[in-house]
């Protein structure tokens, strides 16, 4: 069991996957352990029960230094914890104006922090009117939003799908497009990795799209090297079946028959050395390794999900179908996918080159 804190009066840890505050002050906080578990039961990933489990520690912390029960959060509470949220002067920020030139900001977390906080918040107060409609839900509600729920947008009547309400509390969020590896990166980057192991795990992400949690979550089952097929277990359990390259099915292969180590373990990627040698590669260890060569080559955007981009990009840029592309990066909504095509440079470059031909042909 490891517990995870700074502060004495309320923890979170971790057990056998799950994860639960803890600590003198979490008799007072009970409800949100019934969250955390009632997500672990709905097979929420356990990474964001993770991400939930802290995101929760933090207003619980909050509200126990304001003296507030969690049966007590009114709206207001919520302004003022977003207030906070937005204000407080994290380390390496000087407030004033003393502004970080990557981040933009002088105080404050960022603003996707801020929505997944307030997710979880929402997330937990809509739990609590689930088991008891008489509770009163603080969290505003707002305009409806734009999407629909999963599964409303498939079938024949998908168009008629109503919107789903959004709550009003969020802040805005800049649009960033994804950004991928120019190729003089990525060669940069795999001319660092030395194991077979990491090689094919790049390469699943780069040839295949796969984010890194779903690499990770392989078995040695789901690489079928003969045909050329990889079934991924995306978000929110979705199956999908992806094609697998050759060359990246050429090393998964020597890895399996070379590199790999005798275990009983199950999963395709394994500790290949140290005390923990043969079991499941973590995501920790997963970072570690592209941490280790981003510094080594000096690629600073050689992080894993940038593969992953740089595999949507390619595949704008080849015009491939977006319905296509959707189906292979496992994106939930197409507008995921759609940002793949305004971002690629060379799709872009060329739509404009042939749009001025025609009009210097016009013109003659």
């Amino acid at each position: 069991m490891d517990s995870i804190s700074i502060d004495s009066r309320l923890n979170v840890i971790a057990h056998d996957g799950t994860w639960a505050l803890t600590g003198p002050a979490v008799t007072r906080f009970c409800l949100a352990n019934e969250y955390l578990s009632y997500l672990s039961d709905r097979r929420y990933s356990p990474r964001t029960v993770r991400a939930y489990a802290f995101d929760l520690l933090h207003f619980c912390r909050w509200l126990d230094a304001d003296g507030t029960a969690l049966e007590a959060v009114s709206t207001d509470t919520l302004l003022r914890y977003l207030a906070k949220c937005r204000q407080e002067i994290l380390p390496g920020q000087y407030g004033d104006n003393v502004v970080d030139l990557h981040s933009g900001r002088s105080v404050g977390y960022a603003p996707a922090t801020v929505n997944r906080r307030l997710a979880a918040i929402s997330g937990l107060f809509n739990f609590t009117t689930m088991r008891d409609p008489s509770a009163r839900n603080p969290v505003p509600r707002g305009a409806a939003a734009r999407r629909t729920a999963k599964g409303a947008r498939s079938g024949l009547l998908g168009h008629l799908a109503k919107p789903n309400p959004r709550s009003g509390l969020r802040v805005r969020e800049p649009r960033r497009l994804p950004r991928g590896l120019d190729s003089r990166e990525m060669q940069a980057l795999f001319a660092s990795l030395r194991s077979e192991r990491d090689r094919a795990m790049a390469g699943l992400m780069l040839f295949s799209g796969l984010r890194s949690a779903e690499v990770l979550g392989l078995s040695i089952g789901d690489v079928d090297i003969a045909r050329g097929w990889v079934r991924v277990i995306g978000k929110g359990d979705k199956e999908r079946r992806v094609p697998l390259d050759p060359d990246v099915a050429s090393i998964v292969q020597s890895y399996l028959l070379v590199e790999r180590p005798e275990t009983n373990e199950t999963r395709l990627f394994v500790v290949g050395k140290g005390p923990h040698r043969g079991q499941p590669l973590s995501g920790e260890g997963l970072r570690r390794i592209f941490r280790y060569h981003r510094e080594k080559t000096g690629v600073v955007a050689g992080h894993p999900h940038a593969l992953r981009h740089s595999f949507g990009t390619a595949l704008a840029e080849a015009g491939v179908d977006l319905a296509v592309m959707q189906a292979l990066m496992g994106h939930d909504h197409v507008d995921s996918t759609a940002a793949y095509i305004h971002l690629s440079p060379s799709h872009v470059r060329r739509s404009f080159d042939e749009a001025r031909a025609r009009q210097r042909e016009a013109e003659r």
